[in-house]
């Protein structure tokens, strides 16, 4: 069955076609879910969220575009919902200064232990690196998408990297103290 097909039975509302529909997106948005959520249990829900709105919504979407990223759009802003609900989005206190880099040395990491560090920021920290990071959109957009603004962005990014470079930095010195310890053990 085409994608096309595929569509418009979806529209019609055939369970059939919804299932077939789910398992051909499911990893896909799964994976976008869990980078945004704070565990696996909440990627879950999210998931299953967001298949909910696509079914409700498939009818509004016209084959302009690429479908898998109208429905990829549908899931961050699904995942997305959730969080600017909770009043602990807002940021006290705002960094209007110019962005401050920070070198994380990302490559020195596996990519579980990073998605687990990702996973254990704070909401607001959390989902304005993703956004920025690994989804590239800019503060202006971040602060549209989060109701902040991009100067509120902008300092919770420098803020998720500097925790981030900690969470790496404590990483890569407890892996060197359990070398020195296996060292010292050998040697008597």
């Amino acid at each position: 069955m085409s994608q096309e097909e595929l569509i418009n039975k979806c529209k019609k509302g055939e369970r059939k076609a919804q299932e077939l529909l789910y398992r051909q997106y499911a990893n896909i948005l799964f994976g976008i879910c869990l980078k945004y959520s704070r565990n696996k249990s909440e990627a879950e829900d999210s998931l299953h969220d967001s298949f909910m709105t696509i079914y409700e919504k498939i009818g509004q979407y016209k084959s302009k575009g690429s479908f898998e990223g109208w429905i990829k759009r549908i899931t961050v802003n699904t995942v997305l919902q959730k969080y600017r609900k909770e009043e602990y989005l807002k940021v006290v206190t705002e960094n209007t200064e110019e962005e401050i880099e920070v070198e994380t040395g990302y490559t020195d990491i596996d990519l579980d232990t990073l998605l687990e560090y990702i996973q254990e920021l704070p909401n607001k920290y959390r989902l304005t690196f993703n956004l920025y990071v690994l989804d590239g959109y800019s503060h202006k957009e971040i602060s549209t998408m989060l109701g902040t603004s991009p100067g509120t962005s902008k300092s919770n990014l420098a803020r998720a990297r500097m925790i981030l470079k900690e969470k790496i930095e404590n990483k890569k010195t407890q892996a060197i103290i359990g070398i020195l310890i296996m060292v010292l053990n050998d040697n008597q």
